[in-house]
Order: structure tokens, then sequence, then C-alpha cells
């Protein structure tokens, strides 16, 4: 049986609590606005989760959105990520359908005037929507090919053109938009706008059609047309020009922020499949107990283990060597929806193709959940476009590893759960030390003992290997290369070897003596373990014959004690029974 949240230790987020209490109110039961069924039959019939959208409106999700100084309860980066996370692992439409809001209004709060930023706090704790409006038809996510304009006119700006796809383009109240206020492909000749649709007078802007999507079927895929859209001085955001660079900045916030929704869909992917594991028996002898099943399954728990230790060390990151997060950003961004879309697909291949062996949830949930996963991916960046974001930093990478540059206080305060957070600092466009949490990874594994110290010297072999070549790599001035994608995937992976390797450190004593201790995740450094086998095995090295077996050990935890987390999370056996497996798929 899954242990239940009476016998946890205090949550990581106690300010979540109460909101876990009310999404899971809103999640079981029959005919629960935000049950399983209620959301497959939104997205069979492709309709936006309006009336779930409201009740985490009542709930006071939205306050969640909004920095804390201006009223709101955004003081951790992680816990907006964690907050993401229980969304999405009830439905990734919600999540995605809803959070949005954060994305639409971030620029802001990075470069709004305060009065402009107490105005949108307002709207945003009131429930009302906020789009971000960045991409355009023909050029995608090309920001510099923007053609949306805004010329001056007697009372500020008069816009032009046309914004899709973009998320709730349609249901959004406000749209933070970039438009082109100087020179065509000018860096300096892009501003941000915040518009309110219903200030605008009728006949300047027009919704257009929704986009029919593969997954997410029932979100807001749409854009607007403007024409001649007239918008006050009041509207620009941050001063003209420098609307790209607030986006840049924007988007190292949104990237991590984001890796909450793959969170969630590796959660929801877990639940399904052990349940139908532990239930479900081949030939007479259950299911759980096939060795090759036990150990696919236990390799779906180390890949949920490091997607988490990512996203969870990125968004405290984020305030502790925030100089870095134009690297720790577009990692995160790129690893985590990687390896979840992994996870998931080695879920679906223990599922099979036929009907699920138990009803609790309506057919097609885990078909569901592979479609919508997809489209994370792409979002705020695509993995292209994060990777090569890595690649132009190689050189101070490799010099950062050969220098142990970095701030090795700023990882250790990151990775220590308990510890407080101040507020976000400025945010660089580039690093100049690196990234901190690798560059410290030598000296971290000394720290570790027994199997898990062999693992690390192993890894550390292979990231010394690996900083070797990243310092060869042909510049990227001109482009970059396959061979320098290859390169940024095996970073990746060392960084989240890394994140595993320093939250273990920082958190395992106190971990290990709470009321779940004995056999848990925490218990023999089982967890870090499997992280660093799996990372070795992508890397291509060699694995210790004494972790050979790590994988089953998941396996057997999982089955007593639920999906995997690092965290003491108080949601997350709040809706077990609602969301775990049946149906089709």
């Amino acid at each position: 049986m899954t242990a239940r949240s009476s016998t946890r230790d205090v949550p990581v987020y106690p300010g979540l609590r109460r909101l876990a209490a009310g999404i899971a109110a809103a999640t079981t039961g029959d005919g629960a606005v935000f049950s399983p069924a209620a959301c497959v039959a939104l997205d069979d019939a492709e309709t936006f989760p309006a009336d779930i959208c409201r009740r985490l409106d009542a709930l006071g999700v939205p306050a969640f959105y909004v920095p804390d100084r201006l009223g709101g309860a955004w003081r951790g980066h992680d816990e907006l990520i964690h907050l993401i996370r229980m969304l999405a692992r009830r439905d990734l439409t919600v999540a995605i359908g809803h959070a949005k809001t954060f994305l639409g209004a971030v620029s802001v709060w990075l470069a709004g005037d305060p009065a402009q930023q107490r105005r949108l706090a307002r709207r945003v704790l009131a429930g009302a929507p906020v789009a971000w409006g960045l991409t355009e038809p023909d050029h995608g996510s090309d920001l510099l090919a923007t053609a949306t304009r805004a010329d001056p006119a007697p009372t500020g700006f008069r816009l032009t053109g046309c914004k899709f796809p973009v998320n709730s383009a349609t249901r959004a109240d406000l749209v933070c938009l970039l438009a082109r206020t100087g020179a065509d492909r000018d860096p300096r000749g892009l501003s941000l706008l915040l518009i309110d649709k219903g200030r605008l007078p009728d006949g300047t802007v027009r919704c257009l059609p929704r986009a029919r999507t593969v997954g997410i079927r029932g979100a807001d895929i749409s854009g607007l047309e403007l024409l001649g859209a007239p918008a006050g001085p009041e509207t620009l955001v941050g001063p003209a020009g420098s609307g790209l660079e607030t986006v840049l900045r924007a988007l190292q916030l949104t990237r991590v922020a984001v890796t909450g929704l793959s969170l969630g869909a590796a959660d929801h992917a877990l639940r399904l499949t052990r349940d139908v594991v532990l239930r479900h028996r081949w030939r007479g002898r259950p299911l759980a107990e096939v060795p090759h099943v036990r150990r696919a399954l236990g390799e779906q728990c180390a890949r949920a283990f490091a997607a988490e230790a990512v996203g969870v060390f990125a968004g405290r990151l984020t305030h502790t060597t925030p100089d870095e997060l134009p690297v720790v950003s577009a990692l995160a961004k790129a690893f985590v929806p990687m390896a979840v879309d992994e996870l998931i697909a080695g879920c679906a291949d223990l599922l099979g193709p036929g009907p699920l062996p138990t009803g609790r949830v309506p057919a097609g949930a885990f078909a569901k959940l592979e479609r919508d996963h997809r489209i994370v991916g792409i979002f705020d960046g695509s993995t292209v476009v994060n990777r090569a974001a890595v690649a132009h930093h190689f050189p101070v990478l490799a010099h950062g590893w050969r220098s142990a540059a970095g701030s090795h206080a700023a990882v250790r305060r990151a990775a220590d759960l308990r510890a407080g957070l101040g507020p976000i600092g400025a945010l660089p466009l580039t690093s100049r030390t690196g990234c901190s949490a690798v560059q410290s990874l030598p000296a971290a594994v000394a720290e570790l003992d027994g199997p898990a110290r062999d693992l690390g010297t192993a890894l550390v072999a292979a990231a010394d290997r690996l900083h070797h070549d990243l310092a060869r790599a042909p510049s990227t001035v001109r482009g970059v290369s396959a061979e320098a994608f290859d390169l940024v995937e095996r970073y990746e992976w060392c960084f989240a070897a890394a994140a595993a390797v320093h939250l273990w450190l920082a958190n395992h004593t106190a971990r290990r003596e709470g009321p779940e201790s004995a056999g848990g995740w925490w218990d023999d450094a089982r967890w870090l373990r499997a992280v660093l086998t799996l990372t070795l095995s992508r890397l291509g090295c060699p694995v210790p014959a004494a972790t050979a077996t790590v994988f089953d050990e998941l396996s057997t935890v999982l089955a007593g004690h639920g999906p995997p987390t690092l965290l003491a999370d108080a949601d997350a056996d709040a809706d077990a029974d609602a969301d775990t497996a049946g149906g089709e798929r």
C-alpha cells in the first residue's frame, strides 16, 4: 500500500499543503470537477477545462504566479515548479492552460515599472489569465524576425500584425506581446507591451481560430490579429527597445518552471504503470515479479529521480546562482522533458498495446498522457534551441571545469532542501563562470562512500573526458554541429548526476531519519546509486558490478511506497487513489 501523508515528515513546501487538500477535493468523488474522467472527457471533446480553472482560481492558485512583494505567494522558484507538478500529475492540459499566466506575467515582474507591476498583480490575483505573445505564423521562434509592429501614435502606439500560435490568446484577458518598434532584425528594435484586450476598440483586434492539436486537445492554442490597435505609453514593459533582452531573461525563469509539467507527467505515468504491474498476473505470477519487468520499472524510477533532481535543483539554483541561469535553465529545459519522454515510452512498453486490466480511470488515460507530454519539449524554446544555448558556452564550461571555478557554497545552499532562499538576483544573458554544480562535482564525490563513491569516481572520470572534448569542440559562432549537440546531451546527464550527488549530500541524514526511512527511497543511497548507474550507462561507461541490482531494488520500493519523489510531499498521496491506473490506452 502507498504510505499515507499522515506518516510523512513535514512537507518541503508547507505553503502548498492547504492548496493540495483543495485540489485533491476537486479531484476525487463522483462528479468531481477535476476528476480523471472529467479531464479525459474534456480532451475527447477538445474542450478547454474552464470549470477546473475556475476552481483553481477559487483555491488561490494564481497567487503563486505573483511575487510575494506584490501580495502574491511566489517566493521560491522550486515551490512554483512543485505547484505546476501538482497540477500536471492530474492533467497536463489543465496545468498548461492555467500556469501560462506566470509565463505571460513574468516579463512585467522583471522589467515593468512599479505601478504597472501593481496593476498586473491585482488582475492576476483576481484570476485574470495572461498570455505571452511571442511567436508568429511565418517566423516561429525566430524572435529577431518579429513582424508585428508598434508604430508611434499620438496616444502611444498603433499595433499591427499577427501572433500565432499563442497559449490562451483567445481566453486571456491580457497579453504581453513582442512587437517591433525599430528597424528589422535589430535586437534593439523590439519592445514588450502589456495589452488589455477588453480595452481595445471594436475592430482593432481579432482572435484567430484555435489550432487543433494532437496533444492537449482542449487547450486554447490560438492567436491574435492586430488591426491598428491603440496602446498607451503605460503599456510599454521596460524601456523601448529592451523587449528581446527582457524575453531572454524571462525565458530563463520559465524554462525552469515548465520542468514541473514533465515531473507531474512522470508521476502520473508511474502511478498508472505501478498499479497495473502490481495487480496484473502473467502466467500465474504477479507481473511485478517478472525479472525484466522489475528491472525496466526500476529504470523508469531512476529516470524520474534524475528528472526530479534536475528540476528541483535548478529551481533552487535560480536563487543561489542566478548568474549561471543562462546555462542551468537551458540544461534543465532540454533534459527534463527528454528524460520524461523516455520514461513514458518505457512505461508504455510495459503496459503493452491492449486494454489495461483495471478500470478505475477512464479509457484512454495513458494515451492522453503520451500525447500531451510530447508538446512540453517545444515550450519556451525547443530542445534544439536550448542545447544550442549550452553549446555556445563550451569554452567557459571547459575552463570552469579545469579551474574548479564557481560558487561551491551557493551550490550547497541550493542543495539543502531545508535552507531558505533569498530573492532572485539579476539575470545575465550569458554565464561567465560556467556551471558551478558540475564544476564542484569532484569535490562532492570525494564526500561519498560505499558503492556510491565508486560510481561517483567513474562519473568524474567521464566528466573529465567530456570537458576535454568540449575544449576541443569547434566554435559555434557559425552554427551548432550534430557533434556539439551530442556533447550537450552528455553534459546534461553529467548535470543530472551532479544534481543528484549534491542533493544526497545535503539531505540524506535528515531524510534517512524521517518516519519513512525503513526500506524507503533514501536508504543506502538507493536512488542516488540508481541515477549514477543510469548516467554512466548513458555516457557509455562500464557500471561497477556492485550496483547491478539497483534497478530491481527501486522496483521493490516502488511497490511498497508509491511513485518516487525526493521530497516530503503533502500532495503525493492525496490524489493517489484518484489517478492511479486503469482503463484503456
